[in-house]
């Protein structure tokens, strides 16, 4: 009998630790998400509001306990207005994750190496001449994440991935060229469409709004964003919301082919 009380509060501690682990990484998860914003501090001050509530309740405070729920109750339904933004960015945030891709199957999908290298040749050569002539420019390269949701904001295009017709779309007297072109699968799939532009406060004060949209949208998804700066004409490449500015032209080829190649060999092997 003993051993079986036993047995049982053993398995109350693992049920409650597991339970714990599961709140603190997706409270985790969340946070990073929000880490910049001024969202964050909302977030903190709600769960100030939490451990007050819990901590009354404990010390048996009943107006206090009594006050902190109906907050906290009420509070919800404001605050599923006020975050709808950032929940809905957190609920995709988790369906890029790795681990759900490894449960769908997409990690196994067959790639041509010899086909992004293409594309990347067409793309380093069109950023080279947009780069020299200070003609600004957005490039998203889709991988595993969906982008549909991007897609359906610009001009829908199905073309082949070439130099000329990239800088032909940022051509700034084109009137696709305000946005960003979305290449999936190879092909230049739309062209002129909006990204979420990020609302970060300790991104730099020069960063205009294609870096800002590419932050954005790398941050949501496994994409890779290339920019052309139309002030500078510097190149910059950002992945999972981590932006590298200024590089040449042989280095943006080299952190494409990391990417898009090199990843896809490792695969294989």
């Amino acid at each position: 009998m003993t051993l079986l009380l036993a047995l049982d509060f053993i398995k109350f501690r693992l049920t409650d630790a597991i339970d714990i682990l599961l709140v603190a990484i997706i409270l985790y998860e969340f946070y990073k998400l929000l880490k910049g914003t001024a969202a964050v501090r909302i977030f903190v001050g709600i769960a100030i509001l939490f451990v007050v509530y819990k901590l009354a309740g404990l010390l048996h405070f009943g107006i206090l306990s009594e006050i902190m729920g109906q907050v906290i109750s009420v509070g919800m339904i404001a605050l599923i207005v006020v975050f709808q933004p950032e929940i809905r960015s957190f609920l995709i945030y988790l369906g890029n994750t790795k681990f759900i891709k490894i449960l769908s199957g997409k990690l196994n999908r067959k790639m041509n190496p010899q086909e992004f290298a293409e594309d990347i040749e067409a793309i380093v050569r069109a950023c080279k001449r947009m780069a020299s002539s200070k003609t600004g420019a957005l490039i998203i390269m889709a991988r595993e994440t969906p982008l549909d949701h991007f897609l359906s904001t610009g001009e829908p295009l199905d073309a082949i991935v070439s130099r000329e017709l990239i800088e032909n779309l940022f051509f700034k007297n084109s009137p696709l060229h305000d946005g960003a072109v979305i290449i999936k699968n190879h092909r230049i799939a739309a062209a002129r469409c909006i990204l979420p532009v990020s609302k970060a406060d300790n991104l730099p004060t020069d960063l205009g709004l294609r870096h800002r949209s590419a932050i954005g949208s790398t941050t949501l998804t496994d994409a890779i964003a290339v920019i052309v700066s139309e002030q500078t004409g510097q190149i910059s490449i950002c992945k999972e919301g981590k932006i590298t500015r200024d590089i040449s032209p042989i280095v943006l080829k080299q952190m494409l082919a990391e990417e898009f190649i090199s990843s896809i060999s490792k695969k294989k092997n």
